[in-house]
Order: C-alpha cells, then sequence, then structure tokens
C-alpha cells in the first residue's frame, strides 16, 4: 500500500536513555531536575516501543521519502508498505555522552565489538563495567533484529550530534581538549563507530558544534559554530544535509524557508536541506519547498508525560499509553 500523504508522517524525539534511574534521579544529583525533563529511562523506552510497533508503525528516514528530482528540487518519494502499518521518524538529540553525563547511570559512548555490531559501554553502580544495549539506537537494533518489519528497508532513525564534548563518547574536540595523540585516536574510534552506525540504518545531523540557539543566535555565531561542526565533526560522521534544531529554535517560525533569510541562505549553503524544529502541539507538521524540508519532531521525555498524566495533551497517544509506560523509579510530578 501507498502511503496517502508524506506530509502526515509523525516525528518522535528522545535523549539519552537513563540506564541507572536510581542515580540519575537521586537527590543529591546536580543534574537531576534535567534528567527528569528530558530524558527517559531504558525501561520506559522499552515499553514505548513495543507499543509503538504493537500499534502498526514502521521507521522510515526522511531522506528516503524527500529527494531530489532530476532538476534537483526536493519532491515526496512515495512509501509502500503493508495495509495498517503507518510510517515513523525517529531521531535522538545529543549522542555524545557529555561530561555532565558521567556517573549518572547512563552509558558512556559507542564501541563496536569483534562481530561489526555496535554497543554501548556502560559503567554499574559498583564500577563494573560492560558492553550491551543501553541506549535509543542499540535497543532498537536489537528491537529490529526481532521485528525486521519495523525498520523500513533497513531505516532506523537520526542521531543529532554536536561537537564541544566530542562524538558518540569518545573525546575527539581539538577545540576542547587540545591537538594530541589521544584526541586523533578518539577520532579513530568514533570514526570507526559512525560507519558503523550508517551500516545498521542510522543517519547523522548536526545538533550544531555548541549546542546553539539558532533563533538567537546572530549570523556570526552561526557562523562560527558551524565551521567548528564543520571541521571536527563532519570529518567523522560524513556529509549530511539534515539539521536538527537544539531547543527545536528554528530560524523562520512558520513562514517558509526563502533566500534573503540570511540564517537559511547560510546554512543551505553549507548543504542542509532537512530541517527539524520541535512542535509536541500536534501529531504531525511537515513543510516542504524545492529546497527544503523541515519537519516538527515531538519530545518524548518527562515534560510530555507529565502533561499527558495531567490531562494537558494526548499528542502521544496515538503512539502508547503514558500511564503504562511510567517507570516507578521516575518521580512523580516531574521535579
Amino acid at each position: 500500500m501507498e502511503w496517502p500523504d508524506n506530509s502526515t508522517i509523525s516525528h518522535l524525539f528522545y535523549h539519552s536513555l537513563i540506564v541507572d534511574p536510581a542515580r540519575a534521579f537521586a537527590p543529591t544529583q546536580q543534574q537531576r531536575k534535567g534528567f527528569a525533563e528530558y530524558m527517559v529511562t531504558i525501561n520506559e523506552f522499552t515499553k514505548q516501543l513495543q507499543q509503538i510497533y504493537d500499534r502498526g508503525f514502521v521507521l522510515v528516514q526522511p531522506t528516503r521519502y524527500v529527494m531530489p528530482d532530476a532538476s534537483g528540487a526536493l519532491t515526496y518519494r512515495p512509501i509502500r508498505i503493508p495495509a495498517g502499518k503507518k510510517p515513523l521518524v525517529l531521531s535522538i538529540d545529543d549522542e555524545n555522552y557529555y561530561e555532565y553525563m558521567i556517573g549518572a547511570g547512563f552509558a558512556s559512548n559507542f564501541t563496536v565489538d569483534d562481530r561489526g555490531q555496535v554497543e554501548n559501554t556502560y559503567t554499574d553502580a559498583s564500577g563494573k563495567t560492560v558492553l550491551g544495549d543501553y541506549d535509543v539506537p542499540t535497543v532498537v537494533d536489537s528491537f529490529v533484529r526481532a521485528h525486521p518489519d519495523f525498520a523500513y528497508h533497513g531505516d532506523k532513525g537520526i542521531l543529532g550530534i554536536t561537537g564541544y564534548n566530542g562524538v558518540l563518547g569518545y573525546r575527539s574536540s581539538v577545540k576542547s581538549y587540545g591537538e594530541s595523540a589521544h584526541t586523533r585516536e578518539e577520532q579513530q574510534k568514533a570514526t570507526s563507530v559512525a560507519a558503523a552506525l550508517k551500516t545498521d540504518g542510522w543517519t547523522f545531523a548536526s545538533h550544531t558544534w555548541g549546542h546553539i540557539n539558532a533563533t538567537k543566535s546572530s549570523l556570526a555565531q552561526i557562523t562560527a559554530d558551524t565551521k567548528l561542526w564543520d571541521a571536527e565533526v563532519r570529518p567523522i560522521l560524513g556529509d549530511t544535509p539534515q539539521l536538527i534544531f537544539p531547543f527545536g529554535a528554528d530560524i523562520s517560525g512558520l513562514a517558509q524557508y526563502a533566500p534573503g533569510n540570511a540564517k537559511y541562505d547560510f546554512f543551505r549553503k553549507d548543504g542542509f536541506r532537512y530541517y527539524y524544529p520541535i512542535d509536541a502541539s500536534r501529531p504531525y507538521w511537515a513543510q516542504l519547498t524545492r529546497d527544503s524540508y523541515r519537519q516538527a519532531r515531538i519530545n518524548v521525555d518527562g515534560i510530555t508525560m507529565q502533561r499527558e498524566l495531567d490531562g494537558k495533551t494526548t499528542v502521544l497517544d496515538g503512539f502508547f499509553d503514558t500511564r503504562s509506560v511510567i517507570d516507578p523509579a521516575r518521580p512523580i510530578p516531574t521535579p
């Protein structure tokens, strides 16, 4: 069956998963409020993922169903999926394992095992380090191995990557950590992981180098930040036409991107054609022109789940039942 309208495809996004809620939500944890607001636990995500699958969703990449035609203009391309199935875009912000996450119950990086399979490195509360499925990409990879029909032609999701603390858990930034043999080794490791993730069906997006607010930042600030991303992150990940706005801070409100918008002209010249803001007020929103595709993302996090519990939104209802997936270890209400 051909999906009738590509402008109605929903897009959910997450941050890195909390593996150990006892550490992430500890009353003494300085980042406790932020973790509760912006992250979900691995327990919550696995339940959500199963319900998303049970409700007929199929993962698809925007770069598959929005493509340039012979003239270079972006156009919708058909998606043919079984009757009763629905396409869904998945993305993850900040897959960098920032320094502030160390010791707080999160994975610490991605690595590639002897089979070429991507895993996470995780150190538990006792100090024991293990490899396994401890974040969205690795959990999804295992889920797709058990349910291959969940990935349209093998598509998984988009990973939004900054650069100031390095890439994919590796302290690869010369700007932040200096030029050294260790930095070069970290760059090589991150490059190997990025290649394996792409082979697994993941794509990458810029999330800006310094996680900057593109709405508030001047063109000069955006230019300087993008030069750093191009110098330190793009060589590791490879070229990408996708840009995930930190904070969902778009550069044009709801108006179409058009020549004369200086920020858009700059991003377009740098190769970006797919742009992702945030809008959790509705199940989908998209805007297509010959030169750009914009798709709003719904944040799946403590904030939106709390709003669901309080009866202030129903935006997640089509994907999973919020009350049934809440981790007993989550502080409720969200602090």
